[in-house]
């Protein structure tokens, strides 16, 4: 009989513990389903699921069938329970994706298929709640299509042609048998779905139990039991405490497993007590479990999540991962230190967490999800160990690399101790992680030594120096080493090659990361330039608005810090028409690095815990030589070139004035038509913007939507009137431009119904401008700079980033938003002067 893993997955509240309640009582293995509502079903059994209504712990049952055994792993649906799905994925052969009916593909469900993906499990796919769908079948198959693959395929098809069709054209082999048979048989679509070439798409619902039957005769039908060695092995997806003992939850791999058993764990020999096999809550004890069981053992006491044993020796890194920092603050009578150890019980169930003392604010800190997870965090620990925590004080996680190579030394040398180790520090693509190599030759180190180095780099989550955030993407590579025959001890080289990584960081020009999330968002026509405005003050990006229906959607990227919250504002301008999709797309440089490191206020030479000096030993006695002055004493030489002749310097605070700038801007774009700062020019030829411009003198190019919300008042105002924070600004400029004697062209983006060809105006003393449907003012201020600019003197008002670079690169002043208010201010002083003195006069 086939046996195999089956994972189920969903957005939340997608109807996927029903389904599996359903699939439960459909194969015998319950009398009757439980309800979610009545807190009765089987997989969710904990107190906080039942009262909350969602899973939050991944939880085990098994369905069997006359064809196939199944042992089902239930998983959270909430984005903050994420962590605990993706250990789950680990360990499983085949997932089902549920996907609500109503509802169709959400921004988790996104995530969730990513991560399928990305550890190429194949999916079946379960649309439920059909019964009270609002939408067609083909109206859902074409959301699965475009959202996920294109290659969802309807199961329940009735129509055979249409149906082997369908599948066969997704392979030109299947399709060549299929043009001989005309049909395509069980094996062949059992291979395409487990290769992932296509997703079968079953409808149904769980409450009512329409689907079921043909569902479970599909598994039995397609499922394709995988072949496991002789060879023992096994993985761990998550460990647990039951009073007091402590459990492994692991996937027999290979071979069997067996109660007196020893695990090899880093080189000690531990003996499994008991092997359970759960069913919801409950559990049955068994002497063995083979290849393809899922079980919990006891006895090991150094597992842990992602660990592998005996064959299956690489240990798995999760993709997924906390962004938010958060204070626990205990009561006035719990010591922090004592409570400290009971937190660890908590991180070895869930290793997100990582539970921290931060010494500067004494503090412990706790890396969260979201607020549903620190809820969640809050009742565990006062039902655990009878405390009352409060967690506070939620901030962005933030990661550090590097921008090129740099050689770090460290020398670690009291007396009758010796290690000195060189280590090249280079990027590496986002989101890698820390990749770790050596190019020593085991003739100049021996092996032992190399891979206690290597162990030393890996077993830490180095800091950086720019706010101490976890260093990553780079590649760390030892170059050179050396120790001593008789002084030399394995501690030793750890000292040395922390002091290294931390004295080539402070040489290296550091580069701060922060989490970012892609986005879809859907508005009405009628809020797409609010829209673009705020992607662009949240530093965000964004392809070309795409028309649906009376809908426009964008798709873009921006830092979680700013985006994070943006639902509530597209409900409110949208008048709760909008919708915004959020899905974490890993780290990328921080949108403003100087603000968090000012903030941070972090000074890696007082970071004792991580000094990037060495020790070094003369006349009998060690002594700290300061990190850019360890040159001067190591022992071995460079591996890397030095650019300023062996000079350490820390690129940390490097200011730029507005000459280096010129520099740069020359280096980058080559010449440019004027500097930054000059005088004012005649003009000396016309272009096709005459019907704008009158007059060739200054001229002060406003981004309009780009001001309206960076000023408090208008910004206020627009919420509830947008034309008439327009007709304000315009007002404003009007009086500017009289008072000032400055040519003023306000550009607006297209604002009006699809179709709409832009409009052109002159508004009392300025040329009021709004673009072409779609046209962005990035690209019209662009334009009408790169034509005016080449003559007169032009400033161009905007503190979008894009607009700065274009202002810079064609020669033209650029003022930000802020600087620009405090000319208002100053110019309407100097008109409220004028005007007292005229009535003075009069007096």
């Amino acid at each position: 009989m086939k046996k195999a893993v089956l994972g189920i997955l969903a957005h939340v509240d997608a109807g996927k513990t029903t389904l599996a309640e359903a699939l439960l009582y459909k194969t015998g293995a319950l009398r009757s389903p439980g309800k979610v509502d009545s807190g009765n079903t089987v997989m969710d059994s904990h107190r906080l699921e039942k009262e909350r209504g969602i899973t939050i712990f991944s939880s085990q049952a098994q369905i069997e069938t006359d064809k196939i055994i199944i042992t089902l792993l239930d998983t959270p649906g909430h984005i903050d329970f994420s962590t605990e799905t993706e250990r789950v994925l680990g360990v499983i052969d085949y997932a089902v994706l549920v996907i609500s009916a109503n509802d169709g593909v959400q921004s988790h469900t996104l995530t969730v298929f990513r991560l399928l993906k990305h550890y190429n499990i194949p999916c079946f796919i379960f649309v439920t709640k059909t019964d009270y769908e609002r939408k067609t079948k083909e109206e859902i198959l074409n959301n699965l299509c475009g959202e996920l693959s294109p290659n969802c395929i309807d199961f329940n098809d009735d129509n055979k042609t249409s149906f082997y069709e369908n599948i066969a054209s997704t392979s030109e082999d299947v399709l060549e048998k299929y043009l001989e048979t005309e049909t395509v048989s069980d094996e062949d679509i059992s291979s395409l779905i487990r290769s992932r070439r296509i997703f079968p798409v079953y409808f149904g619902s769980g409450t009512n139990m329409n689907g079921i039957d043909e569902f479970i005769s599909g598994l039995e039908k397609y499922i394709e039991e995988p072949l496991y060695p002789n060879e023992f092995g096994a993985k761990v997806y998550k460990i647990t405490h039951d009073k007091g003992t402590r459990l492994t939850h692991l996937k027999v791999t290979g071979g069997i497993l067996q109660t007196k058993d020893a695990i090899d764990i880093d080189g000690t020999a531990e003996k499994i007590n008991q092997i359970r096999i759960y069913n919801g809550e409950k559990y049955t004890a068994v002497d063995k479990v083979s290849a393809g069981d899922i079980c919990a053992v006891s006895g090991l006491q150094n597992s842990f999540d992602g660990q592998g044993f005996g064959y299956e020796n690489m240990n798995i890194k999760p993709v997924l991962e906390p962004v938010m920092i958060f204070n626990i603050i205990l009561p006035a009578d719990t010591d922090a230190m004592t409570f400290l150890p009971k937190l660890k019980m908590l991180e070895e169930e869930e290793p997100q967490l990582q539970i921290k003392w931060d010494e500067v604010n004494g503090k412990i800190q706790v890396a969260l999800m979201g607020e549903i997870q620190a809820e969640i965090l809050k009742s565990t620990i006062a039902d655990r160990f009878g405390i009352d925590i409060e967690v506070a004080n939620g901030s962005i996680q933030y990661k550090e690399t590097v921008k090129s190579a740099v050689e770090g030394v460290g020398h670690y040398e009291p007396l009758r101790h010796y290690a000195e180790v060189h280590v090249i520090i280079e990027p590496g693509k986002r989101n890698s992680g820390i990749k770790i190599g050596s190019n020593v030759s085991e003739d100049v180190l021996d092996r032992n030594w190399q891979r206690l180095i290597k162990g030393n780099i890996a077993e830490k989550k180095h800091p950086g120096v720019l706010t101490g955030s976890e260093l990553t993407d780079v590649k760390i590579t030892l170059c050179a080493g050396r120790a001593h025959l008789k002084h030399t001890e394995g501690g030793d080289f750890r000292q040395a090659t922390y002091r290294a990584i931390r004295q080539g960081l402070m040489n290296a020009e550091n580069v701060l990361l922060e989490p970012y999330c892609s986005f879809k968002l859907e508005i009405p026509y009628e809020n797409l330039g609010r829209a673009i405005n705020d992607i662009h003050r949240m530093s965000g990006t964004f392809e070309t608005p795409d028309e649906k229906a009376e809908f426009c959607v964008i798709k873009g990227r921006a830092p979680f810090s700013e985006i994070n919250d943006y639902a509530g504002s597209v409900a409110s301008y949208t008048s709760g028409k909008g919708h915004l999709a959020l899905e974490f797309d890993g780290y990328d440089e921080c949108h403003n690095s100087e603000k968090v490191i000012e903030e941070k206020g972090y000074n890696p030479e007082s970071d004792i815990e991580n000094t990037p000096d060495s020790v070094f030993c003369a006349h009998g006695a060690g002594f700290t030589v300061k990190w850019d002055k360890v040159n001067e004493y190591m022992h071995l030489d460079y591996t890397l070139k030095k650019n300023d002749g062996g000079q350490a310097v820390n690129k940390r605070n490097t200011n730029i004035d507005e000459r280096e700038i010129e520099e740069i801007i020359k280096r980058e774009f080559g010449n440019i038509e004027t500097k930054l700062y000059r005088p004012v020019q005649k003009p000396v030829e016309k272009n096709k913007y005459d019907d704008i411009i009158k007059e060739r003198k200054k001229w002060l190019i406003v981004d309009g939507y780009n001001v309206i919300f960076a000023l408090d008042d208008l910004k206020e105002f627009a919420d509830s009137d947008l034309a008439g924070a327009r007709k304000v600004l315009m007002d404003i400029l009007a009086n500017y431009s009289a008072f000032t004697n400055i040519n003023v062209v306000l550009v607006f983006d297209a604002y009006k119904v699809p179709g709409n060809q832009g409009e052109k105006f002159d508004y009392n003393n300025i040329h009021v401008v709004y673009t072409k449907e779609r046209e962005l003012a990035d690209v019209y201020i662009g334009k009408i700079v790169s034509e005016i600019g080449k003559n007169d003197q032009v400033t161009v008002v905007s503190s979008d980033g894009l607009i700065q670079l274009s202002a810079v690169k064609s020669g033209v002043l650029r003022k930000s938003t802020d600087d620009f208010a405090s000319d208002l201010e100053i110019t309407n002083r100097k008109i409220s002067e004028f005007i007292e003195k005229l009535k003075n006069k009069k007096n």
